[in-house]
């Protein structure tokens, strides 16, 4: 350092004397059930950070589309749960092995597994919207996507049951 120029406070204050701490015990920062409540019915990041090292897809708040996406794919899912369970009683053989494993050990968990993993899918898509993948493609976009899949499906299986029956 030059002798004519301030030393900063910050190189001061490391140089020196102990900083006593100021902070008390409890930190505002904790992740809890009420922070997550909170942030979720009174969001307030709708876009990246000042900070250049913030990501600009982890927002709070998301377009409102991607809750019909979500709701919509979620109630597809229950309804290929049923049709699934419906074609399985006609004789059916279901063709997704993870599902076949759960329906061949516990059949009576055969829909819960399947909202849980899709519903838990939907979620990181959500929380991802804004991603890209390969710097190309939203993540939202995937959900489009898998709502037609969905949609195709169902179709397919309202056939299979009209073929069967």
């Amino acid at each position: 350092m030059s002798r004519g120029r301030p030393r900063p406070i910050a190189a001061t204050a490391m140089s020196g004397a102990a900083i006593a701490e100021r902070r008390s015990g409890y930190d505002r920062r904790r992740m809890t059930a009420r922070t997550f409540l909170q942030g979720g019915l009174t969001p307030r990041r709708r876009s990246s950070g000042r900070r250049w090292d913030d990501a600009e897809w982890l927002v709070d708040w998301h377009e409102p589309h991607l809750l019909f996406l979500a709701v919509a794919i979620l109630l597809l899912s229950v309804t290929d749960a049923l049709l699934t369970l419906a074609l399985i009683d006609l004789g059916a053989h279901e063709v997704n092995p993870v599902m076949d494993f759960v329906l061949a050990k516990q059949p009576h968990l055969f829909a819960a597994v399947k909202m849980a993993l899709t519903g838990a899918g939907v979620l990181v898509l959500v929380v991802c919207a804004r991603a890209k993948v390969f710097r190309v493609v939203r993540v939202s976009t995937f959900m489009h996507w898998f709502l037609l899949g969905y949609a195709g499906l169902i179709g397919y299986e309202c056939w299979m049951l009209r073929a069967i029956a």
